[in-house]
């Protein structure tokens, strides 16, 4: 008998990540499952973020005597209950209503931060009263130094205690697949409308209600009367500073009095340049392989950015993660944390708040089963031991 997933539309039997991945497919037009899943140019890295956990195996201890292992850790002084961060992504009112509101509470639920995005769907002056959780916040270093102190002073003002900034966005990677879907800027094809015809379930939740969810957070920016998702979307087409610099950094970390995080660091030189200027934290990233292509997995990188500046710098990464093994692999290699972004989205999509809850429940018991298998404890007992790459 031929082996088959799962082929129906009921989050709920989802056995792992690939499960919710293909509901959230048949349940999303393609249009915005392409935004989803897509990389840049040949797809080269987003497909290397997947290949790296397969070079890297594990060497189990047996008669270890765990019993129920330990998940929880501390990022930031803090307790999370598992070693993960839900991931900056934008445009999540596309795969379900609020959808930034729901992955905030998905991960409150499950005692772990989630990072809104400056271009999600759900303003930021709300979320942080609507969440009893940690919420962290992105920053697209735009052009205009005003929006950014804007930006950072509101995040100080609602309570943020995190500023992840946002460093691999000099200009927008070549998302190819996704391009191919328009026949003009944000107009779809003829035959992605039809497509999302064939989708009257997306269409009746997502945008018969409201219309298409508008970037909350830019609104201010926009000119009055014209605040519609394309506008928005225009608007940070002309805002990409391709001219940012370290010098940039180190006015925000002049101004951000919490932590700050750098996220798309891909070099060891960067990641001590970060610790030097007084960064609190980096995700090693290459933006989910949406950037540049062919370029190294932040899997890769953790061992030597870890061995440098581990002791000055909390290190995160992020890129390629659907197994709750492959979380235990990074935490084995020297990350802190780990930040996912698509095994969330696919929850998302298929089933709201209670579809994220359930991708991050899979990820739990995944890990609870690897570490009773490696023979740990806790997560302080993973380290390069058990690891052979």
């Amino acid at each position: 008998m031929k082996r088959e997933h799962y082929a129906g539309r009921d989050f709920r039997r989802a056995i792992n990540v690939e499960d919710l991945r293909r509901i959230a497919r048949r349940r999303l037009p393609t249009f915005s499952f392409e935004y989803v899943e897509g990389g840049s140019e040949d797809e080269v890295a987003l497909r290397r973020n997947r290949d790296v956990f397969e070079r890297i195996t594990w060497l189990p201890r047996t008669l270890a005597g765990v019993g129920v292992p330990e998940l929880s850790t501390e990022i930031f002084g803090r307790t999370c209950h598992l070693p993960l961060i839900i991931a900056p992504t934008g445009f999540n009112g596309l795969l379900w209503p609020q959808g930034d509101l729901a992955l905030a509470r998905a991960a409150a639920s499950a005692g772990i931060p989630f990072t809104l995005s400056t271009v999600s769907n759900y303003p930021l002056s709300r979320m942080k009263g609507e969440v009893d959780g940690q919420v962290w916040f992105q920053l697209y270093p735009v052009k205009d130094r005003t929006a950014i102190d804007r930006l950072v002073d509101l995040a100080a003002e609602v309570g943020v205690d995190t500023l992840v900034v946002t460093t691999d966005v000099p200009v927008f990677g070549a998302r190819e697949w996704d391009q191919r879907n328009y026949s003009a800027p944000m107009e779809l094809r003829f035959s992605r409308k039809l497509d999302v015809l064939a989708h009257p379930g997306w269409l009746w939740r997502v945008m018969i209600p409201k219309g298409a969810p508008r970037f909350e957070n830019l609104l201010e920016f926009l000119p009055a009367g014209k605040q519609s998702a394309m506008v928005g979307a225009r608007y940070m087409g002309t805002q990409i500073n391709a001219k940012l610099s370290w010098e940039d950094i180190e006015r925000l970390r002049q101004r951000w009095k919490g932590k700050l995080v750098l996220k798309g660091i891909l070099c060891v030189e960067d990641a001590r340049r970060a610790a030097e200027i007084g960064a609190d934290g980096v995700v090693l990233s290459n933006h989910g392989g949406r950037q540049v292509d062919s370029c190294v997995s932040g899997v890769e990188l953790l061992p030597a950015v870890a061995g440098e500046v581990g002791d000055r710098l909390t290190v995160l990464v992020d890129g390629g993660f659907r197994r709750g093994s492959h979380v235990l692999k990074a935490m084995a290699l020297g990350a802190h944390g780990v930040m996912i972004g698509r095994p969330a989205l696919y929850g998302l999509a298929a089933g709201g708040e209670a579809g994220v809850t359930h991708a991050l429940g899979i990820l739990r018991t995944e890990m609870e089963r690897t570490m009773l298998l490696l023979g740990c404890r806790n997560l302080g007992e993973l380290g390069r031991h058990l690891i052979r790459s």
